[in-house]
């Protein structure tokens, strides 16, 4: 087994990470990693991130109770960026309260939303 070796340099220290339920495949998010942000998903089992926003490490469900129990972890060809396969508890990756992050599907010229929020962000995030 090869050592696991990220470059971290082609986005200023970070790289994406694209976050999959695990049982059903479908895309819930997409996030950053940082070094710190990467060791700690590793060493603890929990998907942790780099918020850009916040310029700070955002561990998932912190907050909301909703965390992500990393299940698997591929990385793509280039070494740049990060695929984990998740247990979503709480069933929302969102803040909106969706499932997804991408909630909105694209018809025409028109964005339509599909389902219907799991929880109320204003209940979760006061």
């Amino acid at each position: 087994m090869d050592a696991i070796k990220l470059d971290f340099n082609k986005l200023e220290g970070l790289v994406p990470a694209i976050v999959q339920d695990f049982k059903t495949g479908e895309v819930l998010m997409l996030a950053f990693m940082n070094v710190e942000a990467w060791e700690v998903t590793l060493s603890t089992g929990k998907a942790t991130y780099y918020s850009r926003t916040r310029k700070k490490l955002w561990i998932k469900g912190e907050t909301s109770g909703h965390c992500q129990i990393v299940k698997e972890i591929r990385i793509d060809c280039d070494n740049d960026t990060v695929l984990l396969k998740v247990e979503q508890v709480g069933g929302a990756a969102c803040h909106t309260g969706h499932k997804s992050c991408f909630f909105q599907r694209v018809e025409g010229s028109s964005v339509r939303i599909c389902g219907e929020p799991i929880f109320n962000p204003k209940e979760v995030y006061k």
